[in-house]
């Protein structure tokens, strides 16, 4: 049951970003119903060309956060450090890392027209069309893995399937783990039942968690 405090919070914010954003709430919202794989990569190939202007109405502070995460869990990281961002999207990442100085960037994705989009910002030394679980990352040993992801009732059985993934290339001895930062206000809620109580719920936003790993043989 949510106060309405909570509730009220979400749909202020809603009149704040104008008429876009019940457009994309209701988009955004429907993707959160697809489980399936290739459901899910055929939604984001139909989704990229409007990605970034419905995820700056939503107020995706991911990309930001995930460089914060990246830059203070290994200081000094030198600007030559080769970074690999999975599921990287339309590189949205690769911009907040550039205009932080870093400019080794390699970038992976499963959606071909999320790729296209990333490629056309002309940020990434390397694009390539890969889903992680399905087959191996072409990326060089000792990259730094960047990875993020939500944290709303709705993504968890997400989660658990990629942690399952990445705790299997942790026993391979694949990937090494640096971080798991669970980070609040991640993004707006679609609804008040994606607002987790305890993290940012009177603003009606979501939680999220970036993961940051070393890549080895």
């Amino acid at each position: 049951m949510w106060a309405w405090g909570q509730e009220g919070g979400v749909h202020r914010r809603m009149a704040q970003e104008g008429g876009r954003l019940p457009e994309v709430l209701v988009r955004v919202g429907a993707s959160h119903c697809i489980t399936d794989l290739a459901g899910k990569l055929q939604f984001y190939d139909h989704w990229a060309p409007n990605y970034d202007q419905d995820v700056a109405a939503l107020q995706y502070r991911a990309p930001s956060l995930a460089v914060d995460c990246l830059t203070q869990a290994l200081p000094p990281l030198p600007h030559t450090a080769l970074i690999l961002d999975v599921a990287c999207g339309t590189g949205l990442v690769a911009a907040e890392l550039q205009a932080r100085g870093f400019l080794q960037l390699h970038g992976v994705d499963g959606s071909p027209k999320m790729l296209e989009q990333a490629r056309i910002r002309g940020l990434y030394r390397q694009l390539s069309l890969c889903t992680l679980g399905q087959e191996p990352l072409p990326s060089p040993e000792g990259g730094l893995v960047c990875l993020t992801t939500r944290t709303n009732p709705s993504n968890l059985r997400y989660k658990e399937t990629l942690e399952a993934t990445l705790d299997r290339l942790e026993r391979d001895g694949a990937w090494a783990r640096l971080v798991a930062q669970p980070v609040d206000c991640w993004e707006l809620a679609t609804s008040t039942l994606e607002v987790v109580p305890g993290t940012c719920a009177k603003d009606g936003f979501i939680s999220g968690i970036i993961y940051l790993y070393r890549k080895r043989g």
